[in-house]
């Protein structure tokens, strides 16, 4: 089974992330959603939230799982038996910042990083951009999922 982790902080899930989501899918017979946990971040979104925008944009969809891990992805792709990372590039700065990783991770275990181009009409959304619009009471309905919802306070 070709099983892949596609690790972040989904804070909040994008439609850039939606899309390499979706396209993983044509390549994987799996995709687990990893949110990592990191204590010392500060979040917008609880990771109870994170993971349901997640769980809940993929629901119906077989061959994606949800789930939570701290600590090194690789070594969560262990424990769940996945021989992939699968990540997103958006820019000459992702490649950079992401194949330093990647290096790294291959050089820990035999782990392969697959990397796909966000399509171009998405390629400008980030979750720091998303978040600052949410802050600054914009309308970030165009740049998420259906299921990301923000109350209003």
């Amino acid at each position: 089974m070709r099983r892949a982790v596609f690790p972040g902080s989904f804070d909040p899930i994008t439609l850039g992330h939606y899309d390499i989501i979706e396209r993983g899918l044509t390549l994987f017979d799996e995709v687990i959603l990893a949110i990592g946990v990191n204590a010392e971040k500060k979040y917008m979104f609880s990771l109870e939230e994170r993971k349901h925008f997640l769980e809940e944009a993929f629901k119906g969809e077989s061959k994606i799982k949800v789930m939570t891990y701290k600590g090194l992805t690789v070594d969560f792709c262990k424990q769940q038996d996945a021989n992939f990372i699968l990540r997103g590039l958006r820019n000459p700065a992702d490649f950079e910042f992401e194949k330093a990783i990647a290096h790294t991770n291959r050089k820990l275990t035999e782990i392969e990083t697959v990397f796909l181009l966000t399509s171009s009409g998405k390629s400008y959304i980030s979750s720091s951009i998303v978040r600052d619009v949410i802050r600054n009471n914009g309308d970030y309905t165009g740049l998420v999922p259906d299921t990301v919802r923000v109350k209003k306070i």
